[in-house]
């Protein structure tokens, strides 16, 4: 299970080391290669911390309002799951409509993640992104018309990219 950080302050612009108290930084460096897998892993944490999982779970949800930890969510690899097919579908959708049917997209079974950022017109028209996961192609084809379906006269267009290989997946990495 990993930790996603931010590397900046959300609220001020300033760097992320800078608006951090020392136990926040040690959570952080402590959780920035992930918890460890075993049953109780805040337990573990809190007694890292030297506190208690009370306090612990206190400092989480602040740093989580404070926008500092984005999710904490576990990080599966696809590939070792079966899932060879695996594409980041991207498409253009009315403002006006792309946050309530982002919504619904998000909602559907076989979406993992799914999330709205701004255009980088000309190159990049597409605001809306949903992650998905298959192990045939032919699935990942039937998920990104589904999604279509859903989306009807609001999408614009759209398109998929395929991953081949598994990126770096970790958040923000603090100095010890």
């Amino acid at each position: 299970m990993s930790v996603y950080t931010s590397p900046f302050n959300p609220h001020s612009g300033q760097p992320l080391s800078n608006s951090l108290t020392p136990i926040e930084r040690k959570l952080v460096v402590l959780t920035q290669s992930g918890l460890p897998i075993i049953p109780k892993p805040f337990e573990w944490l809190a007694e890292q911390l030297q506190v208690s999982v009370a306090e612990t779970l206190v400092i989480i949800k602040q740093l989580q309002q404070r926008g500092v930890i984005r999710r904490i969510a576990a990080v599966p690899n696809h590939y070792r799951l079966g899932y060879r097919y695996n594409g980041m579908t991207v498409w253009d959708i009315i403002d006006s409509q792309a946050k309530p049917l982002g919504k619904q997209i998000a909602q559907l079974p076989f979406v993992s993640h799914c999330y709205l950022r701004p255009r980088h017109l000309p190159e990049w028209p597409f605001n809306l992104f949903a992650m998905v996961h298959a192990r045939k192609q032919a699935t990942l084809e039937s998920y990104r018309s589904q999604i279509r379906h859903v989306l009807g006269n609001a999408c614009q267009s759209d398109d998929i990219l395929i991953s081949s290989k598994i990126l770096k997946k970790t958040g923000l990495r603090l100095l010890p």
